[in-house]
Protein backbone atom coordinates (compact mmCIF):
# COMPACT_ATOMS: atom_id res chain seq x y z
CA UNK A 1 0.00 0.00 0.00
CA UNK A 2 1.31 3.44 -0.83
CA UNK A 3 1.23 6.39 1.53
CA UNK A 4 -1.33 7.91 -0.81
CA UNK A 5 -3.84 5.08 -0.66
CA UNK A 6 -3.34 4.72 3.09
CA UNK A 7 -5.02 8.15 3.35
CA UNK A 8 -8.10 6.97 1.41
CA UNK A 9 -10.93 5.78 3.66
CA UNK A 10 -14.07 4.31 2.07
CA UNK A 11 -17.61 4.49 3.41
CA UNK A 12 -19.77 1.87 1.73
CA UNK A 13 -23.13 0.18 2.27
CA UNK A 14 -26.58 0.08 0.79
CA UNK A 15 -28.49 3.14 -0.34
CA UNK A 16 -30.23 5.18 2.33
CA UNK A 17 -28.00 4.13 5.22
CA UNK A 18 -26.53 7.55 6.01
CA UNK A 19 -23.22 7.46 4.08
CA UNK A 20 -23.67 10.72 2.20
CA UNK A 21 -24.80 12.54 5.35
CA UNK A 22 -21.57 11.44 7.03
CA UNK A 23 -19.50 12.47 4.01
CA UNK A 24 -21.16 15.90 4.05
CA UNK A 25 -20.33 16.33 7.75
CA UNK A 26 -16.75 15.16 7.22
CA UNK A 27 -16.41 17.73 4.41
CA UNK A 28 -17.83 20.45 6.69
CA UNK A 29 -15.20 19.48 9.28
CA UNK A 30 -12.46 20.17 6.71
CA UNK A 31 -11.69 16.64 5.48
CA UNK A 32 -11.22 15.76 1.84
CA UNK A 33 -14.25 13.90 0.50
CA UNK A 34 -15.66 12.53 -2.74
CA UNK A 35 -19.12 12.42 -4.27
CA UNK A 36 -20.90 9.10 -4.79
CA UNK A 37 -20.45 8.11 -8.44
CA UNK A 38 -23.82 6.39 -8.84
CA UNK A 39 -25.88 9.37 -7.72
CA UNK A 40 -23.87 11.74 -9.92
CA UNK A 41 -24.24 9.49 -12.95
CA UNK A 42 -27.99 9.10 -12.43
CA UNK A 43 -28.31 12.89 -12.14
CA UNK A 44 -26.23 13.50 -15.29
CA UNK A 45 -27.75 10.73 -17.40
CA UNK A 46 -31.29 11.76 -16.42
CA UNK A 47 -30.55 15.37 -17.38
CA UNK A 48 -29.42 14.37 -20.88
CA UNK A 49 -31.72 11.39 -21.47
CA UNK A 50 -28.69 9.11 -21.46
CA UNK A 51 -28.67 5.30 -21.46
CA UNK A 52 -26.22 4.72 -18.56
CA UNK A 53 -28.93 4.31 -15.92
CA UNK A 54 -29.37 1.29 -13.65
CA UNK A 55 -32.95 0.72 -14.79
CA UNK A 56 -32.02 1.00 -18.49
CA UNK A 57 -28.62 -0.66 -18.84
CA UNK A 58 -27.02 -1.94 -15.59
CA UNK A 59 -23.78 -2.98 -17.36
CA UNK A 60 -23.35 0.46 -18.95
CA UNK A 61 -24.19 2.11 -15.62
CA UNK A 62 -21.44 -0.01 -14.00
CA UNK A 63 -18.93 1.07 -16.67
CA UNK A 64 -19.80 4.72 -16.06
CA UNK A 65 -19.37 4.23 -12.31
CA UNK A 66 -16.05 2.48 -12.83
CA UNK A 67 -14.71 5.36 -14.93
CA UNK A 68 -15.87 7.93 -12.41
CA UNK A 69 -14.50 6.00 -9.40
CA UNK A 70 -11.07 5.56 -11.02
CA UNK A 71 -11.00 9.25 -11.93
CA UNK A 72 -12.01 10.19 -8.38
CA UNK A 73 -9.26 7.98 -6.98
CA UNK A 74 -6.63 9.55 -9.26
CA UNK A 75 -7.74 13.14 -8.62
CA UNK A 76 -8.37 12.94 -4.87
CA UNK A 77 -6.75 15.63 -2.72
CA UNK A 78 -3.02 15.04 -2.39
CA UNK A 79 -2.80 15.91 1.31
CA UNK A 80 -4.59 14.61 4.38
CA UNK A 81 -7.23 11.95 4.90
CA UNK A 82 -9.81 11.59 2.12
CA UNK A 83 -13.19 9.98 2.75
CA UNK A 84 -14.73 8.27 -0.28
CA UNK A 85 -18.49 7.91 -0.69
CA UNK A 86 -18.06 4.38 -2.11
CA UNK A 87 -15.11 3.20 -4.20
CA UNK A 88 -14.03 1.11 -7.18
CA UNK A 89 -14.86 -2.13 -5.33
CA UNK A 90 -18.51 -1.06 -5.09
CA UNK A 91 -18.73 -1.51 -8.87
CA UNK A 92 -17.88 -5.20 -8.53
CA UNK A 93 -20.48 -5.50 -5.78
CA UNK A 94 -23.09 -3.77 -7.95
CA UNK A 95 -22.42 -6.11 -10.86
CA UNK A 96 -22.85 -9.14 -8.59
CA UNK A 97 -26.07 -7.64 -7.19
CA UNK A 98 -27.39 -7.36 -10.75
CA UNK A 99 -26.43 -10.97 -11.49
CA UNK A 100 -23.76 -9.86 -13.96
CA UNK A 101 -20.25 -11.24 -14.22
CA UNK A 102 -17.40 -9.06 -12.99
CA UNK A 103 -15.31 -8.48 -16.13
CA UNK A 104 -11.53 -8.86 -15.94
CA UNK A 105 -10.99 -5.09 -16.25
CA UNK A 106 -13.30 -4.37 -13.27
CA UNK A 107 -11.50 -7.02 -11.23
CA UNK A 108 -8.16 -5.47 -12.24
CA UNK A 109 -9.38 -1.99 -11.26
CA UNK A 110 -10.46 -3.25 -7.83
CA UNK A 111 -6.96 -4.70 -7.34
CA UNK A 112 -5.07 -1.65 -8.66
CA UNK A 113 -7.08 1.27 -7.23
CA UNK A 114 -6.66 0.56 -3.53
CA UNK A 115 -7.83 2.29 -0.37
CA UNK A 116 -6.95 1.99 3.30
CA UNK A 117 -7.59 -1.65 4.29
CA UNK A 118 -10.20 -0.59 6.88
CA UNK A 119 -13.52 0.20 5.17
CA UNK A 120 -16.54 1.54 7.04
CA UNK A 121 -19.84 -0.11 6.13
CA UNK A 122 -23.17 1.57 6.84
CA UNK A 123 -25.70 -1.24 7.47
CA UNK A 124 -29.28 -1.15 6.21
CA UNK A 125 -31.33 1.19 8.35
CA UNK A 126 -35.02 0.98 7.43
CA UNK A 127 -35.98 3.75 9.88
CA UNK A 128 -34.04 6.38 7.91
CA UNK A 129 -34.42 4.93 4.41
CA UNK A 130 -36.29 7.14 1.93
CA UNK A 131 -36.51 7.04 -1.85
CA UNK A 132 -35.72 10.08 -3.95
CA UNK A 133 -35.03 10.96 -7.58
CA UNK A 134 -31.66 9.21 -7.50
CA UNK A 135 -32.42 6.53 -4.89
CA UNK A 136 -35.06 4.42 -6.58
CA UNK A 137 -34.35 1.05 -4.93
CA UNK A 138 -36.68 -0.65 -2.47
CA UNK A 139 -35.57 -1.15 1.13
CA UNK A 140 -35.12 -4.86 0.28
CA UNK A 141 -32.81 -3.98 -2.63
CA UNK A 142 -30.90 -1.62 -0.32
CA UNK A 143 -30.28 -4.55 2.03
CA UNK A 144 -29.17 -6.80 -0.84
CA UNK A 145 -26.87 -4.00 -2.02
CA UNK A 146 -25.26 -3.88 1.41
CA UNK A 147 -24.65 -7.63 1.30
CA UNK A 148 -23.21 -7.46 -2.24
CA UNK A 149 -20.83 -4.55 -1.65
CA UNK A 150 -19.56 -5.80 1.71
CA UNK A 151 -18.94 -9.24 0.17
CA UNK A 152 -16.99 -7.54 -2.63
CA UNK A 153 -14.80 -5.59 -0.18
CA UNK A 154 -14.08 -8.79 1.77
CA UNK A 155 -13.25 -10.56 -1.50
CA UNK A 156 -10.65 -7.88 -2.30
CA UNK A 157 -9.03 -8.18 1.14
CA UNK A 158 -10.53 -5.24 3.03
CA UNK A 159 -11.40 -5.26 6.73
CA UNK A 160 -14.97 -4.07 7.18
CA UNK A 161 -16.03 -2.11 10.23
CA UNK A 162 -19.80 -1.78 10.55
CA UNK A 163 -20.99 1.67 11.52
CA UNK A 164 -23.47 1.81 14.39
CA UNK A 165 -27.05 2.84 13.70
CA UNK A 166 -26.61 6.02 15.69
CA UNK A 167 -26.70 9.80 15.35
CA UNK A 168 -24.39 11.47 12.87
CA UNK A 169 -22.31 12.86 15.74
CA UNK A 170 -21.93 9.38 17.25
CA UNK A 171 -20.98 7.90 13.88
CA UNK A 172 -18.39 10.64 13.38
CA UNK A 173 -16.87 9.86 16.79
CA UNK A 174 -16.89 6.15 15.94
CA UNK A 175 -14.97 6.82 12.71
CA UNK A 176 -12.55 9.26 14.36
CA UNK A 177 -11.63 6.64 16.97
CA UNK A 178 -10.78 4.13 14.25
CA UNK A 179 -9.13 6.20 11.53
CA UNK A 180 -5.35 6.04 11.58
CA UNK A 181 -3.25 9.19 11.45
CA UNK A 182 -5.99 11.67 12.29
Amino acid sequence: MTASTDRFTVLTGGPGSGKTTLIDRLRAAGHGTTEEAGRAIIRDQTAIGGPALPWRDPALFAEAMLCREMHTHRTAPTEGRVFFDRGVVDVAGYLRLEGLAVPAHVDAAARVFRYHPRVFAAPPWPEIYVRDGERWQSAETAERTYEAVTAAYRHYGYDLVELPRASVAERLRFIAERVPGR
